[in-house]
């Protein structure tokens, strides 16, 4: 290893380690290894590595409460030396023949020389203060390096893109970015971090431990031509069915248990109504007359009957919508058991040019499945609340019968954007789902629900709150305004207020639905976000937050699109699966950087991103699958198009040209690339270009 001493240190390797916690010992019963240069390779190994042991002995807050010196005085600028040195690691992980960081290496020697040390009497309460040092400078060194692994940042250089990516790439295929077994441990991205007030000691990586699934989604659609101060989006809040009757709860025949003693049972819930296409496509165009375009459109929890999906897509591309967020109710998969609920996130990396859909066809849709993890519970309040005793007799307790899944969070990447989705109950549950959430802090937090009127004195409001102040997400929630007329509590009137929405800037805002209005057009913005960490570094301007702007109210138009409804989505939704499409995305965004600062390094990441890289066996990551590969080809080919290496905006202006007769896979990988360059240009506020 160039310019490293080698160091390896055996978490069983004397009497006294097998006795007493030390740092090797900790970390050989988490990950079944040794404390070695091996962990220098792939900084997010010792990220992991760092946090666990500052963790377990509670030696984060040295920090705030130093016993000594904090930070190092041998540091003229400790902040500044650790990013410079996480910067550079990249570089050295991408590079060997570069230099290793000599702070890197510094304190890398000085905690592997007291890794068999007794972490109780030396470490937790701060007795050894050169490790208390090595640990939290190593930690803060890691964060730096982690910096882009997840939303990609600000640049002024090329150095490290190669790296970024394929840390992009192991994460998609393994849920986590280091190298240790995500069963055992994970290492995510970090969006957020709070705002203010509670303290936080990273502010690009997060450790989680076993239990919780985590998928991350990078997705290849935005607006074009703005920065991050103006950009904007325009959500279509749809809260149906607009009525909701009792006989569309059912109970199951023969589900009652426990008689004579706190009986329960099982209910349905399946609305008579099926989703009214020719409301929807009014309504659109309805929104589209007061907002010209419609970026997202939100239905709630089991608003669509999974049979309705691919006719939703083909409406909502007609008008040119990217995302749908729509709660489905779903199938029994097998006899006897029970129906599936989830919410289906569906993304279109279309182009939007102007305020009209593109002449050019969208493409395929992309489908991630947030499923929901716990059942809806109605007790006799509720059932009297909502007044649907005539179907569920007040005196039993019924549970939702939904299966119930594995847990498992979906992370979707949007431009600038980390969402997380989540249906009903979810939201309120103090669970490891929770946790995974503060520590990632996405950007946006939206929860589709089957409920009552969204105020801000009731409980999904009071979980709204939480996220928005730690980690400082922004919340939306949204509910059938059929659901909240029937929510009529004794002696009150029936609320209209359906979506909520909280940020940590602006705080609350209860959106109604006004008498004649169909739904809810919401513009939200977004602007720069400091990252914060507790550690000594000082806040970092390169975070994304979101705020609400308008709220309009829509009334379907008299007369609708008469849209061509096109099959395209169907033939063409399995040319790439959501992973493939994230790590060609992932990619795409490497060469949109190459080529912004560097673009004679352009021709490597080509050569990395391939099939057959060398990288992936060292990672031990799967090589890509045969329509991945041919993908990645696909993107060589369109860089590859000029004689030299060429300039940012004569790719640009290339790849945003209609290409009648173009394949399909062409076309999308041309999608995908073009979103990316037009995202880096918005990244760079003072663009050159």
């Amino acid at each position: 290893m160039t310019e490293m001493s080698a160091h390896v240190v055996g978490g069983r390797s004397t009497h006294r380690a097998a006795e007493e916690r030390t740092a090797a010992s900790v970390w050989h019963a988490i990950s079944g290894g040794s404390i070695s240069d091996e962990l220098l390779e792939w900084p997010p190994d010792l990220f992991a590595l760092a946090n666990t042991i500052l963790a377990q002995t509670e030696a984060f807050r040295f920090c705030l409460s130093p016993v000594r010196e904090w930070p190092p005085s041998r540091y003229p600028d400790w902040a500044r030396e650790v990013e410079d040195a996480g910067r550079e690691w990249g570089t050295w992980v991408e590079d060997r023949q570069r230099a290793v960081p000599g702070c890197l290496t510094e304190e890398w020697s000085a905690f592997c020389e007291r890794a068999d040390a007794p972490l109780d009497d030396w470490l937790t309460e701060g007795r050894d203060w050169r490790m208390c040092e090595a640990l939290l400078t190593l930690h803060a060194i890691a964060d730096e390096a982690c910096a882009g692994l997840g939303v990609a940042l600000d640049r002024s250089d090329a150095e490290g893109c190669v790296y970024r990516a394929r840390g992009r790439e192991l994460l998609v295929r393994t849920g986590s970015l280091a190298r240790i077994l995500p069963t055992v441990l994970r290492v995510l991205p970090k969006v957020c971090t709070p705002p203010t007030g509670k303290a936080a000691f990273s502010r690009y990586a997060c450790v989680q431990g076993p239990g919780m699934e985590a998928r991350w989604h990078k997705m290849p659609t935005r607006h074009r031509g703005t920065d991050p101060q103006s950009e904007h989006a325009k959500m279509l809040l749809l809260p149906w069915p607009l009525e909701v009757r009792e006989s569309d709860f059912r109970a199951l025949e023969g589900s009652v248990r426990r008689l004579d003693r706190e009986p329960y049972g099982f209910y349905e819930f399946q609305p008579a109504e099926r989703l009214d296409f020719d409301l929807l496509d009014r309504v659109l165009v309805a929104a589209r007359r007061e907002a010209r375009s419609v970026d997202v459109v939100f239905l709630p929890e089991s608003a669509v009957d999974e049979e309705e999906i691919e006719e939703l897509e083909a409406l909502l591309d007609s008008h040119g919508v990217v995302f749908v967020h729509a709660g489905v109710r779903g199938r029994a998969r097998q006899p006897g058991g029970f129906p599936e609920n989830w919410l289906h996130n569906g993304v279109n990396p279309r182009l939007q040019k102007g305020g009209t859909p593109s002449d050019e066809r969208g493409g395929p849709w992309f489908h991630i499945r947030q499923r929901k993890h716990h059942r809806w519970s109605l007790d006799e309040a509720q059932i009297y609340q909502y007044h649907l005793a005539g179907a569920l007799h007040p005196r039993i307790r019924w549970w939702e019968a939904i299966d119930v899944p594995r847990r498992a969070i979906e992370f979707i990447e949007v431009a600038e954007l980390t969402v997380v989705s989540l249906v009903c109950e979810d939201l309120a549950q103090s669970d490891e789902i929770a946790a995974l959430i503060r520590s990632v802090g996405p950007t946006v937090v939206s929860a589709i629900l089957l409920d009552g009127p969204q105020l801000s004195s009731r409980w999904a409001a009071r979980y709204a709150s939480v996220l928005a102040d730690d980690p400082g997400s922004a919340v939306l929630t949204l509910t059938s305004f059929g659901m909240v007329q029937r929510s009529r509590p004794h002696q009150r009137e029936a609320s209209r207020v359906i979506a909520l929405w909280k940020d940590a800037v602006r705080g609350f805002r209860e959106i109604p639905l006004e008498p004649g209005a169909h739904g809810v057009l919401l513009t939200v913005c977004m602007d720069r976000a400091a990252r914060r960490s507790s550690d000594g570094r000082w806040p970092v301007d390169n975070g994304t937050y979101l705020y609400d702007a308008a709220v309009s109210q829509i009334r379907a138009a008299s007369r609708g699109s008469k849209p061509r409804v096109s099959p395209a989505g169907a033939s063409t939704s399995h040319l790439l699966q959501a992973g493939e499409l994230t790590i060609l995305t992932a990619w795409a965004e490497a060469v949109a950087e190459a080529l912004a600062y560097a673009p004679e390094s352009v021709e490597s990441v080509l050569a990395e991103a391939s099939s057959g890289a060398q990288w992936r066996d060292t990672l031990k990551v799967a090589q890509p699958s045969a329509p991945l590969g041919e993908a990645i080809d696909s993107m060589g080919r369109a860089v590859r198009a000029f004689d030299h290496p060429p300039t940012f905006d004569a790719l640009v202006a290339a790849l945003a040209e209609d290409r009648p007769g173009e394949l399909e896979l062409d076309g999308l990988v041309r999608r995908v690339v073009l979103s990316m360059l037009e995202q880096r240009r918005t990244r760079h506020v003072r663009s050159p270009w």
